[in-house]
């Protein structure tokens, strides 16, 4: 065969492998699909937890959200930051108060609280509770109360400190959760799912603190007991530590997926007033990714 004919059919070669699409393309492509008939504004972040392994899906990763309850992840985050300085222990004690002052000029408000919303939190009224329950409560079942509490004791300023050094700006860290007057003013939390995913990638390869404070991050972030989302789109064997976010028209979720090659997933969903749906949206584009992903 002439030399320029073996060129011509080598480069013609190349050329189609280099327009198949990857597995991660076909993946973005439907998400895209279903996303478009979902008539929502969708976020979705993914990346392996190992940095090396390549590949990633960004749809709208630096779109700014209100984030719900995803920003109890650096709420819990800053504690074992503390934990680690040894300012505090997890098994020191707060008394639990429903008194809470606003950002907008420091008057006192209250939260709505049940045993349902907030568990042992709410039980604890009055009452001492340690750090890491009032934590695990903040985190499993997403009690505000018991957010309220570890922010007023840790500290605004030191958790968006926290934020700032692991490089994660799109999360905005302004108050604790129900100041009416401050949501009234448009002072609200804010993330994106960039941000999300530096924290959780930060969680999961252990660079959020001590070897000590991430696994046990990891361990409650898998204790999470709203699993309607990322989860439902996976196989039951697969463990995932994942938080949410929700309130109206708004739903989020965020999580570390323990695949064979474990990687971090971000949903983000603004516009969808059934948070059933929402949840089966969540769910499908968990289960395209770990398809695409995982090795059969």
């Amino acid at each position: 065969m002439p030399t320029l004919l073996i060129s011509l059919v080598v480069g013609l070669a190349t050329l189609t492998q280099n327009a198949t699409p990857t597995r991660l393309d076909a993946a973005r492509t439907e998400i895209e699909r279903i996303i478009g008939l979902s008539g929502a504004e969708v976020s979705v972040v993914y990346r392996p937890l190992n940095a090396s392994a390549g590949g990633e899906i960004l749809i709208g990763p630096d779109i700014v959200y209100h984030a719900a309850s995803t920003m109890k992840v650096p709420v819990m985050i800053e504690l074992f930051r503390q934990v680690d300085a040894k300012t505090l222990s997890l098994d020191d004690t707060v008394i639990v108060s429903n008194v809470f002052h606003s950002i907008v000029d420091g008057s006192e408000f209250t939260l709505g609280t049940s045993e349902e919303a907030d568990g042992a939190a709410h039980l604890s009224l009055g009452k001492p509770m340690s750090y890491r329950d009032l934590c695990e409560t903040m985190i499993t079942i997403s009690s505000n109360l018991a957010t309220n509490v570890l922010m007023e004791k840790l500290g605004v300023e030191k958790i968006r400190a926290t934020v700032t050094r692991l490089q994660a700006p799109g999360m905005k860290v302004l108050r604790g959760v129900e100041d009416q007057k401050a949501f009234d003013k448009g002072m609200n939390n804010e993330t994106t799912g960039r941000a999300l995913l530096t924290l959780l990638t930060a969680i999961g390869s252990g660079t959020a603190g001590s070897a000590s404070a991430t696994e046990q991050m990891q361990a409650i972030l898998k204790r999470q007991k709203f699993n309607d989302g990322i989860p439902a789109g996976l196989p039951k064997e697969i463990v995932v530590g994942h938080k949410t976010g929700t309130i109206t028209k708004i739903h989020h979720d965020a999580a570390i997926v323990y695949a064979p090659e474990p990687y971090v997933l971000v949903v983000m969903t603004r516009g969808m007033a059934d948070e059933k749906k929402s949840d089966l949206l969540i769910a499908e584009i968990s289960r395209i990714v770990y398809n695409a992903v995982t090795p059969r």
